[in-house]
């Protein structure tokens, strides 16, 4: 076989290694992956994959079973958003390509089945590794981090023949990643550091003496390094707990808003705590309800966002985004067709906003950024009459 760049030949105590670093939207790759595994026939192929992304791959209606109920109740309307986004960058630049996004993973499982090699998933489950970087991230981080997962939509349009090029040489998602970590380290860590750790030792514990391993060419000199050194699993399964500071904002806030009240009315008497309840109930509705029109949400979703913000933003375990979400889910169920058009939508912002799946998600989120701004922006309006 004529040796390749991508290729790396490892051995780790009685077990050869051949590393395969690919380009996540190269058809090179793609043709690479099926070519060593066919001709090497190893007895195990490991692939950059977890269960539930290994399922979605081979269950092509998955999305189908999106329970969006669940997901808002859970928390999650953000981070399924985050990883949609994410899903679309790969597919809108996979069709500059002409080639499917992860079209060498689904090549490598085919040829690992046509050997009757063992199919060894490798990576972390994405739900722990977006709930690790999520845990750990400030609100402003958060807010940064959706603003650039939107602004990966921009200039896709208007790639080069010479960038396009250059991506086919390239694991794109980690260039996406690796450009979000220079602003954020945190993301860099979790999302790429922690995962070369953990596909390294899951590489080498594999079953079998032979091993073919496919991984993004990004995670190529972190797997290398980290081969011969001894990883602890256990530590990075872990989800953390929430920050410290994100429980003094969930009540602390609630508690302040509740003593400006209470202030006001002893010092300033009834009627400037009237015009406190008044600014209140007026600021926190009107951004809670820009919000969810920001996504475009049903009239009643809006309503209803508006309605529940003077109250969700002094309960500390209640949000304007999530009750509007579920009204904008009861307003107007996603279909079948919702769900069949989802891996097309999701290619475009406009698509985004038309599919009611990602509506949802969108509402969620918008109506309590709306919220967010209207609390504190309420919060000054309180302390002015106060003071």
């Amino acid at each position: 076989m004529d040796e390749n760049a991508d290729l790396h030949r490892l051995t780790f105590d009685d077990k050869e290694i051949t590393l395969i670093g690919t380009a996540h939207v190269s058809r090179e790759s793609a043709d690479l992956v099926e070519r060593v595994i066919s001709e090497e026939k190893p007895e195990t192929v490991c692939v950059e994959l977890c269960r539930s992304r290994y399922q979605a791959i081979i269950q092509k209606d998955k999305w189908q079973d999106t329970d969006l109920i669940k997901v808002i109740k859970e928390k999650k309307a953000f981070l399924l958003l985050s990883n949609l986004i994410l899903s679309s960058f790969q597919k809108a630049i996979g069709k500059k390509l002409g080639i499917r996004p992860g079209e060498e993973m689904i090549r490598a499982i085919s040829a690992a089945e046509g050997i009757g090699a063992h199919i060894h998933l490798a990576d972390r489950e994405i739900r722990t590794t977006l709930l690790r970087a999520w845990r750990r991230m400030r609100f402003r981080d958060k807010f940064r981090l959706f603003y650039q997962l939107l602004g990966s939509f921009g200039g896709m349009e208007d790639l080069t023949k010479e960038a396009v090029e250059e991506m086919k040489k390239k694991d794109i998602l980690h260039m996406l990643l690796d450009e979000m970590g220079k602003s954020q380290p945190l993301l860099k860590e979790v999302l790429i550091d922690e995962r070369d750790r953990y596909l390294s030792q899951m590489i080498k514990t594999a079953p079998g003496k032979s091993i073919v391993a496919v991984v993004g060419a990004g995670h190529v000199p972190g797997i290398m390094v980290s081969l011969y050194e001894s990883t602890d699993l256990r530590p990075l399964d872990e989800v953390p707990p929430e920050r410290k500071m994100a429980g003094v904002f969930k009540w602390g806030i609630p508690g302040l808003i509740v003593a400006l009240f209470i202030g006001g009315f002893f010092f300033s008497g009834t009627a400037a705590t009237m015009d406190m309840v008044r600014y209140w109930v007026f600021t926190t509705a009107i951004m809670s309800g820009i919000g969810a029109a920001a996504s475009f949400a049903h009239p009643v979703t809006i309503l209803s966002a508006a309605l529940v913000a003077p109250i969700t933003t002094i309960h500390p375990l209640i949000a304007a985004g999530w009750i509007a979400g579920l009204v904008e889910v009861f307003m107007g169920k996603p279909k079948v067709r919702d769900f069949e058009a989802l891996p097309e939508d999701i290619m475009s912002v406009k698509g985004f906003w038309r599919n009611k799946i990602t509506r949802v998600l969108l509402v969620v989120v918008f109506t309590n950024i709306g919220a967010s701004l209207g609390t504190f922006l309420g919060i000054s309006m309180l302390v002015k009459v106060f003071s």
